[in-house]
């Protein structure tokens, strides 16, 4: 704009800039999934991931009948305070929130930059780098923003918040009701043994975190996520999907079991295809609803953290 004053457009320019972000880094996977490293304007960076959860359908005569669905997984801080020791994000300790302009960037860039119409809708995942409810205000007027039709309309029901499980701040989300979906990050069935997974845990353990939920407002088409990372000789046998099924009784709840992704340096090791289908039957024989995540991009950076990791090291 060249008709306002000078002093109006430095003020634009330093307060209200168009471009918080610029993509730095892309790896892409042989099976569709995009790994994107953002830098913002003070050079910090934060991950985000494109996955291709089915991609395009034809008929006979080449004509599309149903179209690609994309799930985003967007980063909500610098770095994380919360210190998961399976987690590489968690070695570059915490630097800073980001802000809801940061978070929105993310979805907007990913979009242009593979092509996908700006009414396309798409699931939103707050599982990137952060715990998100530890940014709880950005990320609350973020996603007021990307659903708002004046905004990225992008429905609150796509929108999904992935937790390590803050007790209180998964009660003052649920007063709130946004319409959002909940997952959280519960990985273990006894304390000792999340303490050692999830520190965090010692201030918001188990049992305050399943009282949380319970008084969560959940959208009756949909149920509460609980991501259960396997870890081989850790929490992959049956007495612990034992304890998972007493622990989630009386929650609307589905179980979501992720082989743990290695990465150089970790102790923890990914369990066995087989140890992973006999807990999810397990699971299911009791009546527990539970899916295995089939690993996306494990030919390129896709552990939390890890190409932010690879980049820093060839600097």
């Amino acid at each position: 704009m060249k008709n306002i004053p000078n002093n109006l457009k430095i003020e634009l320019e330093e307060k209200y800039p168009i471009d918080v972000a610029k993509i730095v880094q892309i790896e892409e996977s042989s099976d569709g999934t995009k790994k994107y490293l953002f830098e913002f304007k003070d050079g910090k960076t934060a991950e985000a991931v494109l996955l291709l959860m089915k991609d395009k359908q034809k008929d006979e005569d080449g004509n599309i009948t149903k179209s690609e669905k994309y799930t985003f997984c967007i980063s909500s801080q610098v770095g994380c305070k919360v210190g998961c020791s399976f987690c590489l994000t968690a070695r570059g300790g915490f630097v800073r929130d980001l802000s809801a302009g940061e978070i929105i960037a993310q979805i907007v860039y990913l979009k242009k930059q593979n092509n996908i119409a700006q009414n396309k809708a798409v699931n939103i995942v707050y599982m990137g780098m952060g715990e998100p409810l530890d940014n709880f205000d950005n990320l609350t007027d973020a996603i007021k923003i990307i659903s708002d039709l004046d905004g990225l309309a992008i429905s609150t029901r796509r929108q999904t918040i992935s937790t390590s499980g803050i007790s209180t701040k998964i009660e003052k989300l649920g007063k709130m009701d946004l319409g959002v979906q909940l997952a959280i990050s519960l990985h273990a069935v006894d304390d000792e043994l999340r303490t050692e997974l999830i520190p965090m845990n010692k201030a918001y353990n188990i049992n305050s975190i399943i009282e949380a939920v319970k008084k969560f407002p959940i959208d009756t088409r949909k149920k509460v996520m609980f991501e259960y990372l396997v870890i081989k000789d850790k929490n992959d046998d049956i007495k612990s999907a034992d304890k998972l099924v007493k622990l989630l009784n009386g929650i609307d709840a589905k179980v979501n079991l992720i082989f743990f992704n290695p990465f150089e340096g970790s102790s923890y090791e990914r369990p066995s295809k087989n140890a992973m289908i006999k807990f999810q039957e397990y699971l299911l024989s009791k009546g527990l609803l539970c899916t295995i995540r089939e690993s996306k991009g494990i030919d390129i950076s896709a552990a939390c953290g890890q190409l932010k990791e690879k980049v820093a090291e060839e600097k």
